[in-house]
């Protein structure tokens, strides 16, 4: 297997510009562990692509979340961002909309960190847009649903970034949600950890490792 090639975020731009002049619409999954800066990547890649005069969107995987209270019912909050915390199936179909549909727009959901509650119909993929990319952690997870997302990308770059680093981001990111430092630290190595090697493991699946600045 070849290894994926490694990029920074000005050759991620010139990819997806490449890739915008052979066909009308580009969709980009940006893979990696929670807190590794895939919604950073995202909108640095974004901001590149609209000077270069690509209508781009950015669908977090996110917005697929399950609602708080269905969490709550089914006793899944403790592990909540595990794989069968979302429905994955809507983020299958959505991203097939993407692919398929030109004369609607597209209506994807977002995810409020504040609230920690997804928000139905609050990104806009118009008949214009050139390029979408979407990221989230299980792009690459080979296990239905999620199998499927990769068959509706036309690349796939987990954004890589050292462990500490990252654990250190994560349990900052629950501390300013109101964690204490006890539980965010409990969090981020725990449910949050598990998460991550389940991601870890998809990473030579990715067709490009993307590195941030």
């Amino acid at each position: 297997m070849t290894s994926p090639r490694a990029l920074d975020a000005a050759a991620a731009v010139d990819a997806v510009v490449e890739s915008a002049a052979r066909s009308d619409r580009v969709v980009i999954g940006l893979t990696g562990p929670p807190a590794a800066g895939k919604s950073t990547a995202a909108e640095l890649v974004a901001a590149g692509c609209r000077a270069r005069g690509l209508r781009t969107v950015v669908v977090p995987m996110d917005g697929f979340h399950l609602a708080q209270a269905v969490l709550d019912a089914r006793g899944w909050a403790p592990v909540k961002g595990a794989p069968h915390t979302f429905d994955g199936a809507g983020y299958v179909a959505l991203l097939d909309r993407i692919r398929r549909e030109r004369d609607d727009t597209v209506w994807a959901p977002a995810f409020d960190r504040a609230r920690e509650e997804p928000v139905a119909g609050s990104i806009a993929v118009s008949p214009g847009t050139r390029v979408v990319l979407t990221e989230g952690n299980y792009l690459l997870l080979d296990r239905p649903p999620w199998s499927a997302v990769p068959g509706l990308l036309d690349a796939v770059w987990y954004v890589d970034v050292p462990d500490p680093l990252r654990r250190d981001r994560l349990i900052q990111r629950h501390r300013r949600f109101g964690r204490s430092p006890a539980e965010a630290a409990e969090r981020a190595l725990g449910s949050d950890e598990r998460n991550a090697e389940l991601v870890r493991a998809t990473k030579a699946r990715a067709d490009g490792i993307l590195l941030l600045p």
